[in-house]
């Protein structure tokens, strides 16, 4: 089984507060994240080695933009994303 098959993927828009690198100026973004939740149930086409693959599985998300444009009317340049993490784990619910 490939990974794919213990998740559900969803695309997702989170507002985060960033600042450009050009002109110092912070605003809210939007950025989009792959968000990949575990399932509930294995699929029944598992094996042993499946399942242990299955356990130690966790939610996460997977940050889909690198560049971000200014919102500065004056600035508007373009800039890379690098004060979030790429992928980041969910907690349980």
């Amino acid at each position: 089984m490939e990974e794919r098959d213990f998740f559900d993927e969803k695309q997702e828009q989170r507002t985060h507060n960033l600042t450009c690198p050009h002109c110092g100026q912070s605003g809210e973004y939007q950025v989009s994240w792959l968000v990949r939740r575990k399932k509930n149930s294995l699929p029944r086409h598992a094996d042993e080695r499946d399942r242990a693959r299955f356990a130690k599985a966790q939610s996460y998300m997977v940050r889909r933009d690198d560049m971000l444009a200014c919102k500065n009317m004056r600035c508007r340049k373009r800039f890379e994303v690098t004060s979030l993490q790429s992928v980041a784990f969910l907690q349980s619910a």
